[in-house]
């Protein structure tokens, strides 16, 4: 089933399949696909052809996250696909190779945008995995996903790190070990007073027993910031419960932030925990670089059912006429243009890309759309340091709460089992450290200026720096200078005189209060025109991969809503809803419809 129009509701186990009939239905619709990966399926070029011929031609915008989920699902339903992609194929998960390392015939440096994050919540993105072949895995690319052990979150000036720990419920939720629980966790983070201490585990509270018509009627439109009271508490409230758990989690600045929206990621994270409607453990990582392990199989996946790739292609507008998108106008390297016709069309194009296309024709006939102007961008890149020796003392995982860039590392050697040590020995480089950069505008501890402001060897040192003002407080040297051999920044930042500062190719999309009213469903008013990306209506509600995917499903999902299709429509996911709270929740929305105040809401 897709989702519905208007706001997500409770769990529903028409969208949450499961069980040995889920499994069937799955196995009846996507038999063919352990066949196998970079070969022509039996009968896909058949389908193409018939596509081709009976009005089932789909152009893709985009071949980021979103553009391959919708792709995927529509090939596999008998439609003839072509993506059209600018850069590369991935989007912002996909791996970037860095050029010019790969001589004699080796692989370029694995670097990536960051790092791959995969926490327990996500269903729609393991759903998809587990249906692209990979040879040895019998869950095909979902057996590269590794559970994550060692996630620790690093404080400077001599505090005590704070351990992630493992949770269990196997008897349910309960408040009372739901408060527990959380009273543990900021207990570790910091000296918290009392008082302040109360105060956030009573926002969750109140948050967690919030119905819809409350967390769409009024936390949608309170930044955290006010929601958590954050305003004249200590500082360490403010950095843990304010900052961290918008820039470090979601990169967006906590007084803009969507309370609906950071507490469903806050609820999420804790729920999955707590082993609740969760695939798998808390999170996971891949076991080897995005494209090796995921994106380069899906590609050829989907070569083989008959989509076709055309890569290096700008959409520069969408062609109108009679009500409907006609074709697409493109743009190669070289500046050579043409246009590109199909029946359907799905723009899956990153929200700031998106924009370009809403030219007065194309709103004349979805005037809702024009409401993508008001959605807002943050930043959010990776770094990649190349090490001469494995350091001593870092697990896989690392968050550095209190760096002004809010800085989160992985150490890959910790992730990846693929012939990583030996691809580096043969450069002297023995380790990868992924840096993922989610504050570009705090100033920094070496320079004094955001990394927007700063160049790139100046990027490269201050997080260097800030990574050893949290490991170094025991006098004990983790990352000593000459531990680094080398690094590289994510390409999609470039330096711009006339801005005397960086520039980003790919910004991300951040959920400001009052955002959702902005953001587009799936489907829009031109009748083969649907949108898919992490900006787009989805239960997720994050920019995320899972976002992304979940929308790319829910377009797909509209599409064959339009066409009339017999093909069974696409299985999404929502976000678990503990029913234990139900009665609280049906409680707090007869009080929010009286004008009254969540019953726990007393602080």
């Amino acid at each position: 089933m897709s989702r519905p129009h208007g706001h997500p509701t409770g769990d529903d186990p028409a969208t949450n399949p499961s069980g040995p009939h889920a499994i069937a239905r799955r196995r009846v619709l996507y038999g063919t696909a352990a066949a196998g990966a970079g070969v022509l399926l039996p009968g896909a070029s058949a389908r193409a052809a018939a596509g081709r011929r009976s009005g089932r031609t789909v152009a893709v915008l985009g071949g980021g996250m979103a553009g391959l989920a919708a792709a995927h699902e529509l090939a596999e339903r008998g439609f003839a696909v072509t993506v059209f992609e600018r850069k590369a194929l991935g989007g912002k998960s996909r791996s970037i190779p860095v050029e010019g390392t790969g001589a004699d015939g080796r692989r370029d440096l694995p670097g990536e945008h960051g790092f791959r994050f995969f926490p327990g919540f996500y269903r729609n993105v393991p759903d998809t995995m587990r249906r692209i072949p990979f040879a040895g895995n019998a869950n095909g690319v979902h057996d590269n996903l590794l559970p994550l052990t060692s996630t620790r979150i690093s404080r400077n000036g001599g505090r005590s790190d704070i351990i992630v720990p493992e949770l269990t419920a196997p008897d349910g939720l309960d408040l009372d070990v739901l408060t527990e629980t959380v009273t543990g966790l900021i207990e570790q983070a910091a000296a918290i007073p009392a008082s302040e201490l109360a105060l956030f585990v009573n926002r969750f509270i109140v948050y967690l027993t919030s119905s819809d018509e409350r967390r769409f009627g009024e936390w949608e439109n309170v930044p955290w910031w006010e929601y958590v009271r954050a305003e004249g508490t200590s500082a360490d409230y403010r950095a843990i419960v304010a900052r961290f758990l918008t820039r470090g989690l979601v990169a967006v600045k906590e007084r803009i932030a969507s309370t609906r929206t950071v507490g469903a990621m806050g609820e999420a994270f804790l729920l999955s925990g707590l082993g609740l409607g969760a695939d798998g453990g808390l999170a996971r990582m891949l076991n080897a670089p995005t494209n090796e392990a995921w994106i380069d199989p899906w590609v050829r996946y989907l070569r083989g059912r008959g989509v076709r790739f055309e890569v290096g292609q700008t959409v520069e507008a969408l062609e109108t006429g009679g009500g409907r998108v006609r074709s697409v106008r493109l743009a190669d390297a070289a500046g050579g243009r043409r246009t590109a016709a199909a029946d359907w069309f799905v723009c899956a194009m990153p929200v700031d890309r998106a924009k370009l296309l809403l030219s007065p024709a194309v709103l004349a006939l979805a005037p809702e759309l024009e409401s993508l102007h008001e959605l807002r961008t943050e930043w959010m890149n990776g770094l990649q340091y190349f090490l001469r020796r494995t350091p001593g003392g870092m697990g896989q995982e690392i968050n550095y709460m209190d760096s002004p860039w809010q800085l989160t590392a992985v150490l890959q050697s910790k992730i990846w089992d693929r012939d990583l040590p030996p691809r580096l020995r043969r450069r002297r480089r023995r380790d990868c450290l992924s840096l993922d950069i989610s504050d570009w505008d705090t100033p920094g501890i070496v320079y004094g200026k955001p990394a927007k402001k700063c160049t790139r060897a100046e990027i490269a040192k201050e997080c260097w720096a800030q990574m050893k003002d949290h490991l170094e407080d025991t006098g004990r040297s983790v990352l000593p200078d000459d531990l680094l051999h080398s690094w590289v920044l994510d390409p999609a930042i470039t330096w711009s005189p006339p801005a005397a500062g960086n520039v980003n190719d790919e910004p991300l999309m951040v959920n400001t209060v009052g955002s959702w009213a902005n953001r587009p469903e799936a489907r829009t008013a031109i009748p083969n025109l649907f949108m898919a990306g992490d900006y787009v209506r989805t239960n997720i509600d994050l920019a995320t991969m899972e976002g992304a995917n979940e929308s790319g499903r829910a377009a797909a999902n509209a599409l064959l809503d339009a066409a009339d299709s017999p093909a069974e429509r696409v299985e999404t996911w929502r976000l678990y809803r503990p029913p234990e709270l139900d009665g609280l929740k049906e409680l707090d929305a007869r009080r929010f419809r009286a004008g009254r105040p969540n019953l726990f809401d007393t602080m």
